[in-house]
């Protein structure tokens, strides 16, 4: 669990609170039961002096009890009780006997030994009862100051509050951003605000500059694609060459780049441009022609295409993007196999499954591979190609899932989930 400031401020002072409950307690019991000892010592210890001179001066006088006071020894002629036969000199607190409790003094005459007993039960009761009030108003003072504690708690950090809900509040494919200063904020959360308007400022500058360079870097590399796809067709009409396996397999690497070129320009755009370019897809026609763009690359590694087109199935994707994001996962799975049947199928609700008969991965690779894709593509290109790490850029852009499962030497599958695009 999890405790904000807050409840860190609240529960400190509680405990603070406690700590000094409990002090202030056991002090108080402390000098109680010592001031008691010390006023009863001196009652007793008085009755009994005073007692003593009046006999000195009266040898008639005879000591009268009272309904709560008790003297026993020589002084009073009656013998002192078995329970309090025993006891030292000095002061007793709370003895119990079958008459009662009793507070007793016990001192030495010179007529013997004097025991003088004071019941204290009603006094006790007396006590405890104030003692429980005490308590239970210690307890009341201690819940409301908690609950100040807590009120003053979320005023001392409703600035930081507010500046966390904002963050968190924040999207990533949105520039922009910034926290709003409150003017009633004090002044280290103003300090904070201001400190993070300036970082994500020069974040905004920072990603403008690179999806700018990757924009002009991309359209840069299209023009002499272009130049070397026409330079190839041109060769390959000039001589008749159309089956010539070299020039198709050269133009075919052309086109692949020319997608790569696009889905990189399309990377460039801002999340919304992107998705501002959504038109209707039918996936049931453009994965045959996906298939027929890659059936050169088939073929040369003793591979085969077997499609299950699940009916009509429309989603709504930039067309350049979706047949970029399928291509290279078809690539990928022609790239990883050597020999046997690639199946492509299409589901109703706009799932993808590409499954192929290469050598599949372990346990450990697949969650490597998850861990990189997790990570927003970091590294995913030097374990799978530079197209897995479009795809999952592209797919955290349009609302796509990409997942994989594989087995060692049992294949890979790859499912491309369109489901929230998904056109009824």
């Amino acid at each position: 669990m999890k405790w904000g400031l807050r409840s860190r401020f609240t529960l400190v002072t509680l405990a603070y609170l406690a700590v000094v409950t409990i002090v202030v307690a056991v002090h108080g019991y402390v000098v109680n039961e010592r001031a008691e000892r010390l006023v009863w010592e001196s009652l007793l210890r008085t009755e009994v002096a005073h007692f003593v001179e009046r006999r000195a001066t009266e040898p008639d006088v005879q000591w009268s009890d009272t309904d709560t006071l008790r003297l026993y020894g020589p002084l009073s002629d009656r013998a002192i009780p078995p329970e309090l036969a025993g006891l030292e000199p000095g002061v007793h607190d709370e003895v119990f006997t079958g008459a009662g409790q009793y507070v007793v003094f016990v001192t030495d005459s010179p007529q013997g030994r004097a025991v003088i007993a004071l019941e204290i039960s009603g006094l006790e009761r007396s006590e405890r009862s104030l003692t429980n009030t005490l308590g239970l108003s210690t307890l009341a003072v201690v819940v409301l100051l908690g609950l100040v504690a807590y009120v003053g708690a979320g005023w001392l950090v409703r600035p930081l509050s507010r500046i966390a809900a904002s963050v968190s509040s924040f999207a990533p494919d949105r520039k922009g951003q910034r926290l709003q200063a409150d003017q009633a904020a004090p002044h280290e959360a103003k300090v904070i605000t201001d400190a993070f308007n300036e970082y994500l400022q020069r974040l905004d500058r920072f990603l403008e500059r690179e999806r700018m360079f990757l924009n002009m870097a991309s359209h840069e590399l299209r023009t002499p694609l272009a130049v070397i796809a026409s330079s190839v067709e041109v060769e390959m009409d000039r001589h008749g060459a159309r089956d010539d396996p070299f020039l198709m397999h050269l133009l075919s690497t052309v086109r692949d780049m020319e997608r790569l070129v696009s889905m990189l320009v399309v990377l460039a755009k801002d999340p919304a441009r992107l998705r501002g370019a959504d038109e209707t897809v039918e996936l049931a026609e453009l994965i045959p022609s996906i298939v027929a763009d890659h059936d050169f690359l088939a073929k040369h590694k003793e591979l085969s295409f077997a499609l299950e087109l699940g009916g009509s199935c429309k989603i709504a994707a930039p067309p350049l993007v979706a047949r970029a994001a399928i291509g290279n996962l078809v690539r990928n799975a022609i790239e990883n196999s050597d020999r046997g049947v690639i199946r492509i199928t299409t589901s109703k609700d706009a799932k993808v499954i590409i499954a192929d008969p290469g050598h599949g991965m372990s346990d450990e690779e697949m969650a490597a591979v998850y861990t990189r894709l997790a990570r927003s593509g970091e590294a995913v290109a030097a374990a799978t190609g530079i197209g897995l790490e479009l795809i999952s850029r592209l797919c955290e852009h349009l609302g796509w899932r990409l997942g994989f499962s594989s087995a060692r030497s049992k294949g890979t599958t790859a499912t491309l989930d369109f489901s929230s695009r998904l056109i009824a």
